[in-house]
């Protein structure tokens, strides 16, 4: 494992030092009290002399104190193992956190080439294996610490030549379970991989069973997931392989530990050296001496499975977000929507340009229409505007600001977007349209509903506003959660619009419907509307003809048709009987 994980987690273990004092403290109080129990062990069996020759007064005596002891340590085992609860929790509760809070600030190009299902895993799979080993690790470690050194203290009281025995032959123990927790970390690491790899297929087959059903792709997306399903078998099966040989191996030097103590012992006793009290007391400690290394051992799954996981998870952690701000940041207060691209060059990729040295003007209340064929760059566009990308080079102003100097949150507050994906979540009706201003009154969201041409199909449902909508509007047509969206934009009142490929998936009936609620919410607002459907653009102040990221034309619906150019030909593809 890593250096920088253990440091990485030990960042966010120290800060709960107090909780980790009291675990300490309460592993050292648990263990002493349980580490005297040998020798009072032996002494007791020390009053047994022989037959008729027992000090039961003194045994009486030694067996009360035992079970006082053994009951004072159990309480203040059972408050370790909380205190360290409380620790892993709260250390997992601010890992989850900062992995969260990450996702928010990843640029949408980190999600675009990455499984969602991945993403997931690391956020639930990858945590739980953290916090699995992180708890069995905190207790583990820290009653190792106290259970070693008081046990090796007597030991050596009792006799130093036995301790010695004991001293050299532990440290193969670290060595064996050293070389082979080296083995079983990329086993674990590749294991975690295939983890996410699987949630990824799963989550992608179960969003798109239509289309898998509609295909007859059942029988090769089992294929497929039996071979995935294969892989993370045997990477399983090699990892478990490789750390169920620490711990029968870990036990046999042990028990080697454990012979010579008993022969070196009975040797010495023979020779008067030693009491057969002390012996069994030393018998114990030899024991309790290996216990720790012997549970750590065990554990040795769940802590190497931990640490891949961590790997994982502040691989996302470390991930670089969006692009800052540039200083000073600027506001935009009372945005009226004149927007300006200025040599704009962009590319997903560096030897795949797609957009060069692009300019565009667009005064305030303008309709602009971008078309063009598949690819030619037109959701791109409105995604730089929105800083969903950043530009390789170039500016983009609104209202004369650079959009780099804006704080995103206040320049995404300026233009409402409907897409042509209609997002809905689990929730009331009322609550996904107030879902960009929670604190909208009923009021108001009734209002933007009218507005959007939804009130009435709102009010024909079993509870109105307080319907409950199914996981991504599962109980709705598609024309009806286009206008929730609509609505949902509408409340917000920006005075700027994107519209990319919004009424792309309905009927020509609802789309008549949708244009009504679109016409009105454009009305004064700087608005840019992507569409294929040519039909619906033929109002635009201004259309723009994308190719290859360029624009090709530019002009009026009328201007570009009589120029007979690729609009023209676009228009008449579309229309020619």
């Amino acid at each position: 494992m890593k250096n920088s994980t253990i440091k990485r987690i030990w960042s966010y273990v120290g800060a709960y030092g107090l909780m980790l004092i009291v675990v300490f403290l309460c592993a050292i109080l648990g263990n002493a009290f349980l580490i005297f129990t040998p020798l009072l062990t032996g002494n007791a069996i020390d009053k047994i002399i022989g037959v008729n020759q027992v000090d039961f007064i003194g045994l009486a005596k030694i067996i009360g104190v035992l079970l006082l002891l053994y009951i004072i340590s159990s309480i203040f085992q059972w408050l370790m193992s909380v205190a360290s609860n409380v620790a892993a929790n709260h250390t997992i509760h601010d890992i989850r956190r900062d992995a969260f809070d990450k996702l928010n600030t990843l640029p949408l190009k980190y999600y675009d080439t990455k499984s969602h299902g991945d993403i997931i895993s690391r956020l639930t799979n990858d945590i739980e294996n953290i916090s699995d080993g992180l708890f069995q690790g905190i207790t583990q470690i820290m009653s190792a610490v106290v259970i070693i050194s008081g046990c090796f203290l007597f030991m050596l009281s009792i006799n130093f030549w036995i301790t010695l025995v004991v001293i050299l032959i532990t440290p193969l123990c670290f060595f064996i379970a050293s070389f082979i927790a080296k083995a079983s970390k990329r086993m674990f690491a590749e294991q975690s991989k295939i983890v996410g790899e699987l949630n990824g297929y799963v989550e992608e087959i179960l969003g798109n069973q239509k289309i898998v059903k509609a295909f007859g792709y059942e029988k090769e997306a089992f294929k497929q997931f039996s071979a995935i399903n294969s892989k993370l078998y045997t990477t399983g099966q090699k990892a478990q392989w490789y750390s169920s040989l620490t711990n029968p191996t870990i036990r046999f030097i042990n028990n080697l530990a454990y012979v010579a103590v008993t022969i070196l012992g009975a040797f010495m006793a023979l020779r008067g050296v030693i009491s057969v009290g002390n012996i069994a007391s030393f018998i114990t400690y030899s024991n309790q001496f290996a216990k720790p290394i012997n549970e750590i051992t065990s554990i040795a799954t769940q802590i190497q499975s931990a640490f891949a996981s961590a790997e994982r998870v502040f691989a996302l952690i470390d991930q670089e977000p969006e692009i800052p701000v540039s200083l000073p940041v600027e506001q935009l207060k009372n945005c009226e929507g004149n927007i300006t691209f200025q040599n704009i060059s962009f590319s997903y990729y560096k030897e795949v340009p797609l957009i060069r040295n692009l300019n565009l003007e667009v005064s305030k209340g303008d309709t602009i229409a971008i078309v063009g064929p598949t690819g030619a760059g037109k959701t791109t566009l409105v995604n730089l505007l929105m800083r969903f990308y950043d530009i390789n080079s170039g500016e983009i102003k609104i209202d004369g600001k650079d959009i780099y100097h804006l704080n995103r949150d206040n320049l995404r507050q300026t233009i409402g977007m409907v897409l042509q994906d209609s997002w809905l979540f689990e929730g009331t009706i009322a609550e996904n349209i107030a879902y960009g201003k929670p604190k909208a009154s009923m009021e108001e969201v009734i209002k933007a509903s009218k507005t959007a041409k939804a009130h009435s199909f709102i009010q024909k449902l079993p509870d109105g506003y307080d319907t409950m909508i199914e996981e991504d509007g599962g109980n709705l047509s598609q024309g009806q959660k286009q206008l929730l969206t609509i609505a949902r934009v509408i409340l917000i009142d920006p005075p700027m619009l994107i519209l990319d490929e919004a009424t792309s998936s309905i009927d020509t009936r609802t789309e008549i419907m949708i244009q009504k609620a679109f016409t009105k919410m454009m009305e004064g607002r700087t608005s840019f509307v992507i569409a294929h459907r040519l039909s619906t653009i033929k109002e635009a102040d201004q259309i723009l003809v994308l190719k290859n990221g360029d624009i090709v034309e530019q002009g009026t619906h009328e201007d570009l048709l009589s120029r007979k150019g690729f609009y023209y030909n676009l228009y008449q593809s579309q229309f020619a009987m």
